[in-house]
């Protein structure tokens, strides 16, 4: 039996049945609040398997030493399926946690609180953002965690 355009198992109706319908006013909070765990869990997941993942911090060095007239470093390594899961996505994940934290960062500026101060030199400050006293805490966070880092390989620190 074919479907007919007007019957649900059409192609063309399944696509615009599949289409998100516009929410009421007051369910985006709730929804982004839902969105909580889940979020959670998909860092939690990034994060284990960065940890489950061999690290090549310190044998990196060694094969910098052996890059040949081409550029390249001729490598042999053993990895396990972990090792293999991570390095197959972590480019991404790298570029969308540095634009993460790009985006944090361009959120949360200080922002002239425009009060009287008894030092001119050094006014009062808030995040033009979420307005607590600047730096506030979501940038120390970042600046925090980023400060742990290793500096990124001859690149700025």
């Amino acid at each position: 039996m074919h479907a007919q355009p007007s019957q649900p198992g059409h192609q063309v109706g399944s696509l615009l049945a599949a289409e998100p319908q516009p929410a009421p006013a007051d369910e985006p909070d709730r929804t982004q609040e839902q969105r909580v765990p889940e979020l959670r869990e998909r860092l939690e997941a990034i994060r284990l398997s960065a940890r489950g993942a061999s690290s090549w911090l310190e044998s990196s060095g060694h094969y910098a030493r052996l890059i040949n007239r081409g550029g390249f470093v001729p490598v042999s390594a053993r990895f396990d399926v972990r090792d293999l899961a991570f390095l197959g996505s972590a480019r991404e994940q790298v570029l969308g946690f540095a634009r993460l934290g790009l985006r944090i960062i361009d959120l949360h500026q200080p922002l002239d609180a425009g009060g009287i101060t008894s030092n001119p030199a050094s006014p009062v400050q808030r995040c033009r953002s979420c307005m607590w006293r600047w730096p506030c805490p979501t940038f120390r966070v970042v600046a925090e965690v980023l400060d742990e880092l290793p500096p990124p390989p001859g690149g700025r620190s």
